[in-house]
């Protein structure tokens, strides 16, 4: 079996820029490229719904609301460890006083 071939968004743009701005079809520029043309297809989806420039991440590559949500997490899970250390600071405090 062939290992999964991988295009750069690059490449991604430029074919795609020869279905659209050179009027060639999906059909003949997945020929010429040797891309199946649903694959093809699928690359001029995603490029047209995208609005704000994250069309072809890459694998690992999180959008800007979902790296917030990563970093928020993070910084949640920290704060409740650190609140914990608290109360446990104050009740072995508490026992220390009397």
């Amino acid at each position: 079996m062939e290992p999964r071939k991988r295009y750069t968004k690059e490449f991604k743009l430029g074919a795609i820029s020869l279905v659209l701005d050179q009027g060639l079809t999906i059909a003949e520029a997945g020929r010429s490229l040797g891309i199946r043309t649903n694959m093809f297809g699928r690359w001029i989806r995603e490029n047209r719904a995208d609005t704000n420039g994250q069309a072809f991440r890459g694998n690992g590559k999180l959008t800007p609301e979902q790296e917030e949500i990563r970093r928020l997490r993070i910084e949640n899970k920290q704060l409740k460890l650190e609140r914990q250390i608290l109360k446990e600071a104050a009740v072995f405090f508490a026992k220390e006083t009397k």
